[in-house]
């Protein structure tokens, strides 16, 4: 039984002397800072991902901006030239509100969503102001455009940003 005991005792010292030297070989490469760059890297590019694509998304939304002031003077443009007295040959003149709304929602500017778009138009008599169904030459016509821009930023919650433009012109024909 001493034996025993004794062969016990040698093999657990060995078993003690090769645990220590297996932690003092990996200790230094746990403490080391090897690849502690990268994690450092994957954080820094998380946040400089999120704040470029969230410009990218701004510089879209100030595009749509600029396009909805335009559609709202191009409808107006449209609007002027096909007043009671137009007389264009080829072209329905006396324009209404749903001929606007198809002109403005059709000019396919890319990226734009004509779904998300709403175009109103208003006719007033010039310069009173009173609003009229009058589409006569000298009255101001008004052409509302409003747009629901979906707002998508990494790790942002989506929301819309809601864009609106108004264009007033006074009818020549």
């Amino acid at each position: 039984m001493q034996t025993r005991a004794k062969a016990g005792l040698v093999s657990s010292r060995r078993l003690s002397e090769t645990l220590q030297r297996a932690i003092r070989r990996s200790r230094p490469r746990v403490l080391s800072e090897q690849g502690s760059s990268l994690v450092e890297m994957a954080l820094t590019m998380i946040i400089l991902l999120m704040i470029l694509f969230g410009l990218i998304e701004m510089c879209l939304a100030l595009y749509t901006y600029h396009f909805v002031s335009d559609a709202a003077r191009e409808g107006s443009r449209f609007a002027i030239v096909r007043g009671s007295a137009c007389e264009l040959p080829g072209y329905e003149c006396n324009a209404t509100a749903t001929q606007i709304q198809t002109y403005v929602q059709g000019l396919g500017f890319p990226g734009i969503n004509p779904s998300n778009m709403t175009v109103t138009t208003t006719w007033s008599a010039y310069p009173g102001g009173a609003v009229c169904a009058c589409n006569d030459p000298g009255d101001l016509v008004t052409v509302n455009v409003s747009y629901k821009f979906p707002l998508a930023i990494p790790f942002v919650p989506a929301s819309t940003l809601a864009m609106s433009s108004t264009s007033s012109m006074v009818i020549s024909q």
